[in-house]
C-alpha cells in the first residue's frame, strides 16, 4: 500500500524561482488528491511526473489567491485533455461561483462532472469517503474562513490467524460474517476475537494545516496524524508579524504540539524574506524531533515504520 505526499509549492503569498505557492499532491493507496492549487501547480505536476489526470478530489483550504489561483488553469487543461471522470472539489463558500465564471467567460464547455462541496465548519467533520480512505475537514484560525484537512486510511479488518481457522473449523461463510462484525460462536459461547484474529495496524493519516495562527485548542484535530504539515511562515524574530497576519512561527508550532504525540512534522509556506529555513527547523526541533522543512518537489512516504523522504 502506498501513501505519499509530494510538495508542489512550499512558499507563501509571493512566488519565487525556488518556491511556488502552496499545493500538494497526495497518493493514498492509488487515490490521488490535490490539496490547494496555487499558481503554477499544474506545471509542477508535469515537472515531477505526477499523474494529475487521476486526481479524484481537490481540497482548497481558503480563498487567498496563493492557494487557488492555479485551479481554473488546471480545470482548463482537464477540458483540453478530454477528461471524462467525475471530479469532486471541497472548498470554501464562494469558490464555485469564481471558478465557473472564469470558465464561462472563456466560453469553454466542461465535458466531465464537477461536484463542488462548499463548506464552512465550526468543528471537525467527515467530508468525503470511499472504500480506501476518509477525508475530514476542520476550522483553522486565519483572517478569512479556512479549513485544515485530514486524509486517513479506512480501518482495516482484523487479520485471521491461519491455524485458528482449522482449530475452530471456521467456514468461508463464517469468515465473511466475522468481517461484517458478527461474533464467532462455538458450543453456545462467544469466542473472544483475539483467540482467532489479530488487530490490524492502525490507519495511517496525513493532516494539512495552512494558513493558521496555531492555538492549543486545535491540537485535538491534529493529534492523530502519522504526518502533519503545518505552515511556519515566519521565524521567532518576526513573531509580531506572524500574529498580525494570523500566521504561525516555527517555534509556535513546536511549542503548541510538543505534547500532542505527533512525531513527524513538515513545515512550509515560508515567507520569501527567508533565503534558507535552517532557523525554522532548529526552532521547531526544540520541541519536536522529526521536523522536515519542505522544498518544492520533495516527496515523503508515510508507512507503519514512520516517515521517509524518498524524493
Amino acid at each position: 500500500m502506498k501513501f505519499t505526499v509530494t510538495i508542489l509549492g512550499s512558499g507563501a503569498a509571493t512566488p519565487t524561482l525556488e518556491r511556488y505557492p502552496t499545493s500538494q499532491f497526495i497518493n493514498c493507496n492509488e487515490r490521488c488528491i490535490l490539496i490547494d492549487c496555487g499558481e503554477g501547480s499544474q506545471i509542477q505536476m508535469r515537472k515531477y511526473k505526477l499523474k494529475f489526470q487521476k486526481i479524484k478530489v481537490i481540497l482548497i483550504s481558503h480563498l487567498h489567491g496563493d492557494h487557488y489561483f492555479g485551479l481554473a488553469g488546471l480545470l482548463s487543461s482537464f477540458i483540453l485533455l478530454g477528461r471524462t471522470s467525475k471530479l469532486k472539489i471541497i472548498c470554501p463558500v464562494g469558490l464555485k461561483e469564481i471558478i465557473l465564471k472564469q470558465i464561462e467567460i472563456g466560453n469553454a464547455q466542461i465535458p466531465f462532472e464537477i461536484e463542488f462541496d462548499e463548506i464552512l465548519l465550526t468543528e471537525k467533520a467527515l467530508v468525503f469517503e470511499d472504500k480506501v480512505l476518509e477525508i475530514y475537514a476542520f476550522p483553522l484560525n486565519h483572517r478569512i474562513p479556512t479549513h485544515g484537512f485530514e486524509i486517513r486510511e479506512k480501518a482495516k479488518d482484523r487479520n485471521l490467524i491461519p491455524e485458528k481457522l482449522e482449530e475452530y473449523a471456521i467456514s468461508v461463510k463464517e469468515i465473511g460474517e466475522i468481517k461484517s462484525g458478527k461474533p464467532l460462536i462455538r458450543k453456545g459461547k462467544v469466542i473472544p476475537e483475539n483467540e482467532y484474529s489479530k488487530a490490524p495496524a492502525p490507519p495511517l493519516s496525513y493532516v494539512f494545516c495552512s494558513d493558521n495562527r496555531i492555538q492549543s485548542k486545535q491540537v485535538g484535530d491534529m493529534k492523530d496524524a502519522s504526518l502533519l504539515y503545518h505552515e511556519a511562515t515566519f521565524t521567532d524574530k518576526d513573531k509580531s508579524r506572524a500574529k498580525s497576519t494570523f500566521h504561525s512561527t516555527a517555534k509556535e508550532v513546536g511549542e503548541c504540539l510538543h505534547q500532542s504525540g505527533i512525531e513527524n512534522i513538515l513545515l512550509g509556506h515560508f515567507s520569501a524574506r527567508y533565503k534558507d529555513t535552517t532557523t525554522h527547523q532548529s526552532e521547531c526541533q526544540e520541541y519536536i524531533k522529526n521536523v522536515f522543512c519542505v522544498t518544492d518537489g520533495a516527496t515523503y512516504e508515510i508507512s507503519q515504520n514512520g516517515v521517509e523522504m524518498i524524493g
